[in-house]
């Protein structure tokens, strides 16, 4: 089963370095010092003289409570002060606020107003949640083309959020000509940098021979480094190759691990694969129960084969295994990444 994920989430952040300039260095010096009281000042007296830099540190100690109370209202209004004069730093976190609705209400139309400030100056941050906005028709008439070019100027500078999307848009033909090699080039840019999704797609492509041939020993090395991440999807690949012996000798005990870890995230390959071994007997005992429960969860999710196979587990079961393989299915719950 193919499964490509899209890397849909923006990020959206917050901005906390220093911007240091003149006075504001001896600001900077202060908190780094941990003396958050006499950085304060330093940077009220520039704020107050029109000190950009000092606006946008005064928000940051507002922003995170240092020094003085959180306030999100004033952390919004020094961010806008220093925005206003365009303090890059501040136009992206003037935007997250009203994305985030944070201190505000959420207001998107604003968002895009304070993101496009800052991704004209270059912000790749910005740049790229301008991509998502476009994508996804949120504070502005939806428009791949303005889309496209967001992530695409994001993505030449390096961010690897806007690489993986980029990605998956032309891995999908979405907003552009279909292209799978195009679409390993921002995987392989986004995987090298850590993005987890990346990873897992790129070892799609790998996989499955798009954009590349066929190699299985690749997409264990992408999937496991997805996997090490967390990423519940992944998880459930490495651990069917290692239970189908694809690129890497069989071991049911690390397809037990890896399976076993999906399926408590809640996905559902993870949970078929999972109920494979139970029923099979394969790197755990044995165990009719504990297969058709995970058939259950799996086949919830309208996952095909697990619906067949739990089907099959529950002919050779007793009326009492089957009420208590129902009950652990109904009482069970996802453990959710840490």
């Amino acid at each position: 089963m193919k499964k490509i994920i899209a890397a849909q989430t923006m990020l959206v952040t917050i901005f906390f370095g220093w911007a240091s300039a003149g006075a504001a260095n001896d600001g900077a010096a202060a908190f780094d010092a941990g003396n958050y009281a006499e950085a304060l000042t330093f940077f009220e007296q520039d704020a107050e003289r029109g000190d950009a830099n000092a606006q946008y540190n005064l928000g940051v100690m507002y922003d995170n409570g240092q020094g003085v109370p959180r306030d999100y209202l004033q952390a919004l209004n020094w961010y806008r002060k220093a925005a206003e004069q365009g303090q890059v730093k501040a136009q992206h976190n003037v935007a997250s606020f009203y994305i985030r609705g944070q201190g505000v209400p959420r207001d998107y139309a604003q968002g895009v107003k304070w993101y496009l400030l800052a991704a004209e100056q270059g912000d790749a941050n910005a740049q790229a949640n301008l991509g998502y906005l476009y994508a996804n028709g949120q504070g502005v008439s939806q428009d791949y083309t303005q889309a496209l070019n967001w992530y695409l100027k994001a993505a030449e500078q390096g961010y690897p959020n806007a690489q993986a999307k980029l990605g998956y848009w032309y891995s999908q033909g979405q907003g552009v000509p279909q292209d799978y090699g195009q679409a390993l080039k921002w995987y392989r840019n986004a995987a090298e940098q850590g993005d987890a999704i990346a990873q897992y797609n790129l070892g799609l492509a790998y996989y499955y021979g798009q954009g590349t041939p066929q190699d299985y020993k690749q997409a264990v090395k992408w999937y496991r480094k997805a996997a090490e991440q967390g990423a519940a999807a992944a998880q459930s690949k490495l651990g069917a190759m290692y239970f189908l012996g694809e690129g890497m000798p069989y071991d049911n005990g690390q397809a037990l691990r890896w399976c076993r870890r999906a399926a408590e995230q809640g996905d559902a390959q993870g949970q078929y694969c999972l109920g494979l071994l139970y029923a099979t007997g394969k790197g755990v005992p044995q165990n009719y129960i504990l297969a058709h429960m995970w058939f259950d969860l799996a086949a919830a999710a309208a996952h095909e084969d697990a619906i067949i196979h739990r089907e099959q587990a529950a002919t050779l079961m007793t009326a009492l295994q089957l009420l208590e393989a129902r009950k652990l299915a109904r009482e069970w719950k996802p453990t959710p990444l840490l």
